[in-house]
């Protein structure tokens, strides 16, 4: 974390999800569960591997458990199929789906994976939409979208709601950033990291919208990018030449970001490593 920082969202040592204190309530927050990855590798790149579905259910209901959440928040890309989920895909969303909501209610912030599950589980989801929303925080308008104060959320593959300046935090998932890491013989690792760092709201917003710096209460909020939860779905590497960011606003509106590993070792500035 930041030093001296008291974070509104903390990491779970270990796990690519993290805590946040809602007020009223504790949420787990996680992106991109890919769910039925295996299906889209299979008919997208003709790769065969073994499901590992029951696994991603039982870590998610596990890690509810383990941190005694009292909701689920999903940044975003819950399904890995962009069009409706059909066959073994939506097999495992109804099974992940229904175990995680036996048990407590579950926000899915709409991702560019997620028009297709948003509508086929309506009745059993709490749907923030593509450009995100603040929860947790002071009286908002009417779809609780102009709040001050609490968390902001979103997946990241829009320009967001001006809104989100408002919060204390932003949470959002879509890059799935990793780094690669080298020892001293030539060997390496991947890894995948989260990155965090005070968000610049000038590059936040569209451009275009003149209302952006306004909607900051004080100090720009922090900005915090999760790790996938799904370590088969790629991502962005922050630290190998010629990668790009698929955000809009990054690496712009992250001018001074940290990377941590799951175990929480900081490796310094993304830029950097």
């Amino acid at each position: 974390m930041p030093p001296g920082a008291t974070p509104a969202v903390e990491p779970v040592v270990g796990e690519p999800a993290a805590v946040a204190d809602l007020g009223g309530e504790r949420a787990l927050l996680v992106a991109d569960v890919h769910a039925g990855v295996e299906v889209g590798l299979r008919y997208e790149r003709g790769v065969e591997l073994d499901s590992r579905a029951d696994e991603r259910r039982e870590r998610l209901c596990d890690l509810l458990a383990e941190t005694g959440a009292d909701r689920l928040v999903v940044l975003g890309d819950l399904a890995h199929r962009i069009a409706a989920p059909e066959g073994e895909e939506r097999e495992e969303l109804e099974a992940l789906i229904g175990a995680v909501t036996d048990r407590v209610p579950m926000t899915l912030v709409e991702g560019n994976h997620d028009a297709g599950v948003a509508e086929a589980f309506a009745s059993d989801l709490d749907v923030i939409g593509a450009d995100g929303g603040v929860i947790g925080g002071g009286e908002g308008d009417e779809d609780g979208r102009a709040g001050t104060g609490g968390v902001g959320v979103c997946h990241g593959h829009t320009w967001p709601d001006p809104a989100l300046l408002g919060a204390d935090v932003v949470c959002m998932g879509h890059e799935h950033p990793r780094v690669r890491l080298e020892d001293s013989v030539g060997g390496s690792r991947v890894e995948r990291v989260w990155l965090r760092g005070r968000l610049d709201p000038a590059t936040f917003v569209d451009g275009s919208d003149a209302d952006g710096d306004a909607a900051v209460r004080g100090e720009p909020p922090e900005l915090v990018v999760f790790p996938a939860f799904n370590e088969r779905s790629g991502g962005t590497w922050v630290n190998v030449d010629g990668q790009s960011f698929l955000a809009p606003f990054l690496p712009d509106a992250l001018p001074a970001g940290d990377a941590y590993l799951l175990n929480g070792t900081r490796l310094g500035d993304f830029r950097r490593i």
